[in-house]
């Protein structure tokens, strides 16, 4: 995942303002930029007046410089320390072809400075761009305030907001999953199109479990990604109980998967996690699939490919692993709170403490504990979290889903697995709503309160009718 992020700049200018403001302004933002560890790329003065856009020769200078770094903009900065030319700057935007997220910033006036020599009019500017924009049909976000001094902590944190934004668009925009295995015959609930998602750039590639379960097969005993892999399973996880047979089965399968999705190019996965993997393979894959997880390279039980996809969009917003879980259990009479579970592959940072490896109770009877082994079981510790569920929506050729947040108690439960008991205001009226829209069972979470960033990320720039729980 990408550490860098990097912003066009639009520096708005209306040239018969006081060139001391476009100049002071300009350098104040791009100091801050800089303080966030964020590249600007911006026109110099010797490209333009004083490095701003005032008229239509400097918005295709500006588009030009976008067109020729685009490959690496996550996102544009529109900032106005005057009240700005508003069709020079939408026009660089829209010349650019740049379709990535916009923030539309102004510096305020102070009241003792209302002379011609210092009123800026970026208030009133600011109405105008966005007025542009809407008519160019560019979808842009806003300041938390309409005017922001930006030494402010709180435009700071607006700018680190944006940046989690640009980096859910792309990292969704860009997507290419690793389907592995088919889907359990049981679980319609599952089901998704792939066309759909195709649409909106993301890209799915599939394996058949033959494919797979062949390659760990014809794997050296002396292999040393063989070797290094059962180092990484005995330092993420406790293994004393586990049998060494089950342990080099899951590390071969490790080694296997890592490989294939790094020669397609895939950042995340499904898997068919049961019940072909426990029959013919001998394990359960849920500590491999913890282990992609873990490191943010997100991986979904039963092929659920859609719940894979909201794992990977909430650690882009929160840079915590997503899990999967189950809307599983009511908890007692309490209607605001239920039971997530999984058997389960949630990654390591998501449990109260490290977990072991053990074998599964759901499959143990049925294809043997000794082909069951695999599950990580453990509480989720009592943190914030929000969840999110996306779908695809044949009916409409669409994308849509829900969001939302609450929070992991502490509260008395004994059971197997992996499993929290959650606190969610208005719960009910969640619970009716999936039903209703027919949702799916399952529900991505990860730890942060991200409902907002996602919400406006996903409806503002990727088009998807994604509702908001609160």
């Amino acid at each position: 995942m990408k550490n860098q992020m990097t912003l066009g700049v639009v520096v708005g200018n209306r040239n018969f303002f006081p060139a001391h403001l476009i100049e002071s302004g300009r350098k104040s933002i791009l100091d801050i930029l800089k303080a966030e560890g964020i590249e600007a790329v911006v026109l110099s003065p010797e490209e333009s007046e004083n490095g701003g856009v005032s008229n239509l020769d400097e918005a295709k200078k500006c588009a030009a410089l976008f067109k020729s770094r685009a490959a690496d903009l996550d996102g544009i900065l529109v900032t106005l320390p005057n009240f700005g030319d508003e069709r020079s700057v939408a026009n660089a935007i829209r010349m650019s072809g740049l379709k990535i997220p916009v923030l539309v910033h102004a510096f305020p006036d102070d009241p003792a400075k209302m002379s011609a020599s210092d009123r800026r009019d970026g208030f009133c500017g600011k109405l105008s761009v966005c007025n542009n924009l809407k008519q160019r049909n560019i979808p842009f976000s806003l300041t938390s305030q309409h005017t922001m001094a930006v030494e402010s902590d709180s435009f700071r944190s607006d700018l680190r907001r944006f940046a989690t934004v640009c980096r859910v668009v792309k990292g969704l925009s860009t997507l290419r999953v690793g389907a592995i295995g088919a889907r359990p015959a049981a679980f319609d609930t599952v089901r998704y199109s792939e066309k759909i998602l195709e649409l909106q750039g993301i890209s799915v590639e599939t394996c058949d479990l033959s494919e797979i379960f062949g390659l760990t097969e014809r794997l050296s005993e002396n292999e040393p990604a063989l070797a290094a892999k059962h180092q990484e399973l005995k330092a993420y996880c406790n293994t004393a109980a586990t049998p060494a047979a089950a342990l080099d089965r899951m590390a071969r399968l490790a080694v296997v998967i890592d490989r294939w999705m790094t020669e397609n190019d895939l950042q995340i996965s499904a898997l068919q996690c049961w019940t072909s993997m426990e029959e013919n393979y001998g394990i359960t894959p849920c500590t491999v699939m913890s282990m992609m997880s873990d490191r943010l390279m997100s991986s979904a039980c039963e092929v659920d490919v859609m719940g894979a996809i909201a794992m990977y969009a909430l650690g882009l917003a929160s840079g915590a692993p997503g899990m999967l879980l189950d809307w599983n259990n009511n908890y007692g009479d309490d209607p605001d709170k239920a039971v997530l579970f999984h058997c389960s592959n949630l990654p390591c940072q998501a449990f109260s403490e490290k977990p072991s490896i053990t074998y599964s109770d759901i499959f143990a009877d049925s294809v043997g504990q000794e082909n069951a082994y695999g599950t990580l079981c453990g509480r989720i510790k009592p943190v914030p979290f929000s969840f999110l569920r996306l779908s695809t929506d044949d009916r409409n050729g669409a994308i849509g889903g829900y969001v939302g947040e609450g929070r992991f108690t502490e509260d008395a439960l004994s059971t197997f697995g992996g499993y929290g008991v959650a606190h969610i205001p208005r719960l009910q009226g969640l619970l009716e709503l999936i039903c209703r829209n027919g949702f799916e069972h399952h529900v991505a979470v990860s730890e942060g309160e991200t409902a907002d960033i996602l919400h406006h990320a996903m409806t503002t720039y990727l088009g998807w009718p994604i509702m908001r729980h609160e």
